[in-house]
């Protein structure tokens, strides 16, 4: 039986090629030969109708000297493993040997605890190719799937880090003392073209306050809070042990920029171009939001249900950050925010409380931002993340850098999951968590998900 390499791939074959049946079943028909097909997005096995099971002679090929032919098909840039399948093995085996492939993740960081924890992933062929074969011996390079290195990850211990609204005159005064603090302060007024440290420690408050000021002043304050952090006893041991990372809104940036998606200077331009767009979209229209206190999400869609009956459509509201039960922020034109104020007593409401940000965030008032970040997004080098980062857009984590970007662009007009995201790593097991920033904002939504979570604060 000879084979024929398909466009892209080659055969390496050794001293002795030809495959000779077994005299006991050359005297019958052939069997149905067992064929395996080599796709771009996986790895199928068809087998043609095999003999019945009750069959005393299962169908082999065998050899008179070991032989075997090796198929490569080099994936670029991708995680590799070996599919090797023995002469003389029965159709049934070499089914088998297939339908069980699924390789590990790399370990997240270095992690002092040694060992990686393994994360299935699917087994993805980057060109098209078809051997027909029963029982060869096969060397095939299989590339993993490339969104999928974190689909069923196990968190033990999270860094998670505060979005704007969470800034405040005096912070990163503590990260004067530390070295590796300070110079991410130093690289930061070179990128931004002012004092950044000057106006988070001493203001002033409005300035501070403003969406261009504020995202940087919170990115750079965050990953300063990560080097107090080290400086301490104990502390390379705290971050080693991290397994799971995110951010809520701006601080998904900061999560990605810890876990080594992108450099700490490339994720400052991101973010300081993020406020900048942000700013602008919000300047355009009237639109503001709100944090309505006391009410479940159902409550809250009819309570903006109700606000939009009286408003016209482009002043409507939505939720905007599903933050914790109770805790559920509003965007939207500011008549429609208006409205919401207006009527949420006699919705039950707690209160309401307005936010200082600049306008509509996570709706569709932010659209005029999206294609600016999109051209950043694509100018900027990312890579798949050493641990996994959880989006704001789906509660998932991706490794795919292109989706990456894809899900940063979308992030601003997307509602925020933070409530999904964080029971889901409280159903997965999680057992510790640290904020690391400016305030205490994300301790008090942890708090109020899982009283019995355990969470630390380390600010800068």
């Amino acid at each position: 039986m000879t084979t024929s390499p398909p466009a892209g791939c080659s055969f390496l074959k050794g001293p002795h090629t030809g495959i000779q049946p077994n005299a006991a079943t050359s005297r019958r028909s052939p069997p149905p030969p067992t064929e395996f097909h080599l796709q771009p997005r996986e790895l199928r096995l068809h087998l043609a109708a095999a003999p019945p099971a009750s069959s005393r002679h299962p169908p082999r090929l065998q050899s008179s000297r070991p032989r075997r032919c090796m198929l490569r098909c080099p994936p670029p840039r991708r995680l590799c493993l070996r599919l090797r399948l023995r002469l003389g093995s029965p159709v049934s085996t070499m089914a088998s040997t297939l339908a069980f492939l699924r390789p590990s993740a790399p370990a997240p960081l270095a992690a002092s605890r040694g060992a990686a924890r393994g994360v299935p992933a699917a087994v993805r062929v980057p060109c098209r190719s078809r051997v027909s074969a029963a029982g060869v011996s096969l060397g095939s390079e299989v590339a993993v799937g490339s969104d999928a290195l974190f689909a069923d990850y196990k968190p033990t211990t999270a860094f998670l880090f505060p979005g704007q609204g969470a800034q405040t005159v005096g912070m990163g005064a503590e990260a004067v003392n530390v070295p590796a603090a300070a110079k991410l302060f130093d690289k930061a007024n070179d990128i931004l073209g002012y004092d950044l440290l000057d106006f988070c420690t001493n203001g002033p408050k409005e300035k501070l306050d403003s969406t261009v000021i504020s995202q940087p002043a919170i990115y750079v304050t965050s990953l300063a809070a990560v080097e107090v952090l080290r400086s301490r006893d104990g502390g390379q041991n705290v971050i080693d042990s991290v397994d799971v990372t995110c951010g809520l809104s701006l601080g998904e940036y900061t999560a990605l920029a810890f876990a080594g998606a992108f450099s700490f200077e490339d994720g400052l331009k991101l973010v300081k171009l993020r406020g900048e767009a942000m700013q602008d979209a919000s300047d355009a229209a009237s639109s503001a939001m709100v944090s309505v206190i006391g009410l479940d999400s159902e409550k809250v869609q009819q309570l903006c249900d109700a606000a939009n009956e009286e408003v016209d459509e482009k002043e409507r509201v939505q939720i905007a950050n599903f933050l914790c039960p109770g805790n559920y922020a509003v965007s939207g034109g500011v008549k429609g925010i208006e409205a919401v104020e207006a009527k949420a007593k006699s919705f039950k409401a707690r209160m309401t409380v307005r936010l200082a940000v600049a306008g509509a965030f996570h709706t569709s008032f932010m659209q005029p931002a999206v294609s600016r970040l999109e051209s950043a997004l694509a100018e900027t080098e990312i890579k798949t993340p050493r641990i996994p980062v959880i989006s704001n857009v789906d509660a998932s984590p991706h490794s795919d850098p292109d989706t990456i970007k894809k899900i940063l662009a979308r992030q601003v007009t997307s509602p925020v999951q933070w409530e999904s995201t964080v029971k889901t790593l409280m159903g997965k097991g999680l057992e510790k968590s640290y904020e690391l920033g400016p305030g205490k904002v994300i301790a008090g939504i942890l708090k109020r998900i899982d009283k019995g979570a355990s969470i630390e604060n380390i600010g800068a």
